[in-house]
């Protein structure tokens, strides 16, 4: 099926047929036309920003869409749709969020001199953070999910932080912090259900050296319906990277073989049709633990969609990075996050 029948099909969908109108490209005007002055930059910005605050819940809109067009679209084809235009607007947003912090940050348009000696200490260049420590990142979504896992269950698993847990990298925070939510909340939800709330769940971070090469199996980032032609093959966790590691261990039982296969499928979710569609907004009757993940607008509309770990993979690999799952069924299971840094950046 082709993308013209896709967005046929999607945009007869109430869920997303209201952004029909916002597909009109802004930036059009620009393409042909050179920024001279600063009046407009500014005029620039300002249509950038518009742009994505539009389109801040359309990946909401067509999770609800597909999940209503599913019984005309086969899960391969959804996920092969999906992977590369889910990509093209993670690229595409990072590129417009990115400039839009530059503009509010630079000189020209900030003359206060507090703000300004502020800006010259951040770590921050637009939006990455050039000395992230992800073990922060971990501890603050493990404050995040715990809460939520204490008020749905009424305990909150231990979470271990182990190995090199001062590595330093440079990388856009929000998107780890939902990577590292969605693999959170998945752990603490096995391990609470499966009555081992008392185990701890155990992450390790270690950094990769320059030279090291890291090859892992199993049930691997690059494996999925639509693996063969996805990203031109590119194997994310084979490359050799300068990067780090994180390693999610809990003792929630595993991934029942059945399910292990879909893992990576959009909308694969353990919730029925009810929980999916109650009352079209994503909240409802689900569970606690699917409500609580975002980024870039996309957070409790999500909810059971069954896209977090795809979506959460598409973060990591947009960088080179990448997720492996090991499932040791009956015992737990052992997620590897691969995250590359942008280098040793210099402010």
């Amino acid at each position: 099926m082709d993308d013209r029948l896709y967005r046929q099909k999607l945009s007869s969908r109430p869920p997303t047929s209201r952004f029909r109108s916002s597909q009109v490209v802004l930036l059009i005007e620009y393409k042909q036309r050179q920024i001279t002055s600063l009046d407009e930059e500014i005029k620039f910005t300002e249509v950038m920003a518009d742009l994505v605050q539009t389109h801040a819940n359309t990946i909401p809109a067509l999770a609800r869409g597909f999940l209503e067009c599913r019984k005309y679209i086969s899960p391969s084809d959804v996920t092969r749709f999906l992977d590369e235009h889910l990509r093209a607007r993670i690229g595409t947003r990072l590129i417009a969020e990115q400039h839009i912090a530059l503009h509010v940050s630079s000189q020209p348009h900030n003359t206060n001199p507090q703000q300004l000696e502020r800006e010259r200490q951040s770590s921050y260049i637009g939006v990455i953070d050039t000395v992230l420590r992800p073990a922060e990142v971990i501890r603050h979504c493990e404050s995040f999910v715990s809460e939520i896992c204490e008020l749905k269950y009424g305990v909150r698993p231990e979470l271990v932080i182990n190995g090199m847990s001062e590595t330093e990298l440079a990388h856009v925070p929000t998107h780890l912090e939902y990577i590292i939510t969605e693999l959170l909340k998945n752990a603490f939800r096995a391990t609470v259900e499966r009555g081992k709330a008392k185990e701890p769940i155990e992450v390790t971070l270690a950094a990769c050296p320059s030279t090291c090469t890291p090859s892992l199996h199993g049930t691997s980032s690059e494996e999925g319906p639509s693996s063969p032609n996805r990203l031109n093959n590119y194997v994310p966790l084979d490359s050799s990277i300068n990067g780090i590691t994180i390693r999610i261990r809990d003792r929630g039982g595993g991934i029942s073989p059945i399910n292990l296969p879909h893992i990576w499928s959009y909308s694969f979710t353990t919730f029925g049709d009810e929980d999916e569609l109650d009352n079209g907004n994503g909240n409802g009757n689900m569970d606690a633990l699917n409500t609580i993940s975002g980024v870039g607008g996309e957070s409790s509309s999500l909810a059971g969609l069954g896209y977090g770990l795809p979506l959460g993979r598409a973060y990591a690999e947009h960088f080179g990075g990448g997720i492996a799952v090991q499932s040791l069924w009956g015992w737990g299971t052992d997620v590897y996050l691969k995250l590359r840094g942008f280098g040793k950046m210099e402010i």
